[in-house]
């Protein structure tokens, strides 16, 4: 059975995910309620469990109505349990469980808070990032470093090239226009802007794309590459260093 993934919009800019498999439906964040109750009752899906990425209220904001409503299970990363709502699972990095494609593993992915995780089903094809790894950007590091957050998107950019990466906030606008003041002469870069800019007008979501065209257009991801070294003039750093005048840039963009 391959995994149905719907995404549902919540809040001002945020994004759930049903992941609906053989081992039944999970709900990945729960920013809000009210959409995610919406989207399982037009499908006729009852979850069994909530997984969250990490502690920010956009994420989990939802979880007590939904769990009160479903008696669904809610799991979270064991780094960040004090911080999460009640977890009746607390999942420690490189656990996996689930079976076919909906086998899943935890990966760590600090940065943008330290007990993030992202939940990746290779099976299924499909990695749930949040704010790590985002279309065509990457979260704000607030509480780790900046060596933390280029470990985490090397490792994230070492997963199959195929694999679709669902991310948690719509905001590949915004970094589509700072990519372009990274990069303005990447062919493939300037064709995605327009295709983003197209998608939002027709009012499409954005934030679910294959981990190859990020690795294409992702200035965060390519901050090892010599070509952006040279734009940046920073020929032979290292390449966290790279990433890091990246996101500082972007910070104040």
């Amino acid at each position: 059975m391959p995994l149905d993934i719907v995404t549902v919009p919540c809040l001002s800019d945020n994004y759930a995910y049903l992941v609906n498999g053989p081992d039944g439906v999970a709900v990945i964040d729960a920013p809000e309620a009210a959409p995610i109750i919406a989207a399982l009752d037009e499908r006729g899906w009852t979850p069994g469990v909530i997984m969250l990425t990490h502690h920010h209220h956009d994420h989990v904001g939802g979880v007590a109505e939904l769990r009160e409503k479903y008696s669904c299970m809610v799991m979270g990363p064991k780094a960040e349990e004090a911080k999460l709502p009640p977890l009746d699972m607390a999942l420690p990095d490189g656990m996996s469980g689930g079976t076919g494609d909906g086998e899943m593993q935890v990966i760590a992915v600090p940065g943008h808070t330290l007990g993030h995780v992202a939940y990746y089903y290779p099976k299924g094809g499909a990695v749930f990032t949040a704010d790590s790894l985002m279309a065509l950007g990457c979260g704000r590091v607030f509480e780790g470093t900046m060596d933390m957050m280029w470990e985490t998107l090397s490792k994230l950019a070492a997963l199959p090239p195929e694999t679709m990466v669902y991310s948690g906030h719509e905001y590949t606008t915004s970094n589509a226009k700072f990519a372009l003041t990274i990069e303005p002469g990447n062919a493939a870069l300037k064709s995605r802007v327009e295709a983003v800019e197209q998608a939002r007008a027709d009012g499409q979501p954005t934030a679910q794309v294959s981990l190859s065209l990020e690795l294409e257009t992702n200035p965060f991801l390519r901050a090892s590459r010599p070509e952006v070294k040279e734009a940046l003039g920073m020929a032979g750093a290292p390449d966290a260093e790279v990433f890091a005048e990246i996101r500082k840039r972007k910070d104040n963009f």
